[in-house]
């Protein structure tokens, strides 16, 4: 179906902004603590947007419309282990991390890693969080892409090098405050998009709970219809990594405070309650109203038969901007460690500000281009970051727990913890990608942490703890 010409003017119009905010917040910059963290003066609704627009992305609303329409409600438990991470973060967490950011001028999460370990634990960390954002970057990039594809009708390759291009462009110069420019204009879109205008849509085509509950089947209701192995396993990894993700630090060093990232991490959870329900009414709505949809594309197939002119292309451009609005603090996050824990920490210490801010913004471009490498050969939205929530959550939960609550702990024990978790969980994944079947039965995040908790255990009652620095 083709767009009418107003449809497409919102599209390239939305477009056009994200690329403008970024030469805006490029103009404001004045050192790498703006480029990377805002210069920590953000603000509640923007800690709270933050979170939405970067977790909110790909996988929750095109990957969970398309689980939605293929195995029903049970397809919320992905949302719903960000409520579960984000609440536990924000109560146990988010406190701590913004004060130690606040009292250390930390700017990544591996950072805060060496002072409470050593440097090789730091380096475990960093390149965790390079190979998960990297992958997660790819994974919206493919979103992103395969929506383009559908709407401009154009190739795979070409709709990819535009949404890659676009994203990387405003990032890479405007850095975390152009995110938070554009977060605040993608979490609108998207909220006002799925709720007040998605939903009232797909009650006006049929998908009332009567008729939904009526015409679908019973199997669709089943809240463990994803497979409780596979649904325990998500829950874990996704609400681990809230703890262990890079970009949740960079989020609470970016708060003006300490309440200020608390209060913006438990607002997220608001919000994400009703986005979970509009996600599985529309998934549900179009498996009422198209029964036989090849896999893939659902909300788009949807959007593009059912909405009027002018609210196509609003909420075309909400699925957007929840591609692109994760895809961001990705490639960001991953330049960050980059930045400050490979190229100034090991590479060239002595560094001046003007390079580092150089430096960063070609990491940026560096990252928004392997993703695209690997958006170009994986496919598969949902696998690639939950493959990516694992790597870092398996290796460094352990650790990062520990630190947060304990005083004494043992530096070696840390990084042979790390360091075998994260081997531990690649060598897993190669062996299921391998087909071997002792791999297969298992999900890599189990042994990743039964590694991690029997060296870090080990470790101490070898070495002992390391006083208090």
């Amino acid at each position: 179906m083709v767009l009418e010409p107003i449809d497409t003017g919102i599209i390239f119009f939305y477009l056009l902004l994200m690329i403008l905010l970024g030469l805006y917040a490029s103009k404001k910059q004045n050192s790498v603590d703006d480029y990377f963290v805002a210069g920590g003066k953000t603000g509640i609704f923007s800690i709270a947007c933050l979170w939405l627009a970067g977790w909110i992305g790909g996988a929750s609303i095109v990957g969970g419309v398309d689980r939605a329409y293929e195995i029903g409600i049970s397809a919320g438990w992905y949302i719903g282990s960000m409520m579960i991470g984000c609440l536990t973060f924000g109560l146990f967490f988010a406190t701590r991390v913004t004060s130690f950011g606040k009292q250390k001028s930390l700017l990544t999460y591996p950072e805060l890693i060496e002072w409470k370990y050593d440097s090789r634990t730091r380096l475990v960390a960093a390149i965790s969080a390079i190979v998960s954002f990297t992958g997660q970057t790819a994974a919206q990039l493919v979103a992103a892409a395969l929506v383009l594809q559908s709407l401009l009708s154009i190739e795979y390759s070409t709709a990819l090098i535009l949404a890659t291009t676009i994203v990387v462009m405003y990032t890479a110069m405007g850095g975390f405050l152009a995110i938070t420019y554009t977060d605040w204009v993608q979490f609108t879109i998207i909220f006002i998009g799925i709720l007040f205008i998605g939903v009232p849509v797909a009650v006006e085509n049929g998908g009332t709970p009567k008729n939904l509950i009526a015409s679908l089947p019973v199997t669709h209701f089943d809240p463990g219809g994803w497979g409780w192995p596979s649904i325990i396993a998500m829950v874990a990894s996704i609400s681990m990594g809230f703890f262990t993700l890079a970009d949740s630090y960079m989020r609470c060093y970016s708060a003006k405070d300490a309440p200020t990232a608390k209060w913006g991490t438990l607002l997220t959870v608001a919000f994400l309650i009703p986005i979970m329900i509009g996600v599985i009414w529309l998934g549900l709505t179009s498996l009422f109203l198209y029964p036989d949809l090849p896999d893939g594309g659902v909300l788009t197939f949807f959007v593009l038969q059912e909405f009027p002119t002018g609210l196509k292309g609003l909420l075309l451009a909400g699925i957007l901007a929840a591609l692109m609005s994760s895809a961001d603090i990705c490639i960001l996050t991953a330049s960050a460690s980059l930045t400050k824990d490979i190229y100034q920490r090991y590479l060239n210490p002595g560094a001046n500000n003007r390079r580092l801010h150089k430096f960063g913004m070609f990491s940026s471009f560096m990252v928004g281009t392997v993703a695209a490498v690997i958006a170009w050969g994986l496919q598969d939205i949902i696998d690639i970051v939950l493959i990516s929530f694992t790597v870092s959550a398996a290796a460094l939960f352990i650790p990062t727990i520990a630190m947060m609550y304990f005083e004494e702990l043992n530096s070696r024990a840390a990084f042979f913890s790390s360091a075998c978790s994260l081997i531990t969980v690649l060598v897993w994944y190669s062996g299921a990608r391998l087909g071997v079947t002792a791999f297969t039965d298992i999900d890599p995040l189990w042994p990743g942490l039964i590694v991690s908790l029997l060296f870090f255990l080990s470790g101490h009652a070898l070495f002992g703890r390391t006083p208090k620095n």
